[in-house]
């Protein structure tokens, strides 16, 4: 029996991306559908949560199972996503995980220059 992991690698050729374009997508470690694949692991709930999040249009029952469509019929086939477009998602992903970092960076530094200020 086919495994999750399998039809998502499937489903990645059908969107036309990368496994680290569509790691970053619904917000897993980059190398997480790679490394899965790799280790025929199964994929938890909350992977799967954020898939159909991200990609509604995803039948849940063909994700988890294998039986029905790939796609919901209701909903068509999501348009193939230039580079231009799929780069520019990248960035602005990372630019708001940079940028989340750099905020908790300068609170951690606030608050040790206020310690050493409290303590002098």
């Amino acid at each position: 029996m086919s495994k999750t992991i399998n039809r998502i690698i499937q489903l990645l050729s059908a969107l036309n991306l990368s496994a680290r374009q569509f790691d970053i997508s619904i917000g897993s470690a980059n190398g997480y559908t790679l490394r899965m694949q790799k280790n025929n692991a199964s994929v938890g709930s909350d992977v799967i949560e954020r898939i159909i999040k991200e990609y509604p249009q995803i039948n849940l029952v063909w994700l988890i199972t294998g039986q029905g469509d790939m796609f919901i019929k209701d909903n068509p086939k999501p348009k193939v996503r230039s580079k231009a477009e799929i780069e520019s998602y990248i960035d602005d992903r990372l630019k708001q995980q940079w940028s989340d970092e750099k905020k908790a960076l300068l609170e951690e530094i606030l608050t040790e220059i206020e310690k050493a200020n409290t303590n002098n």
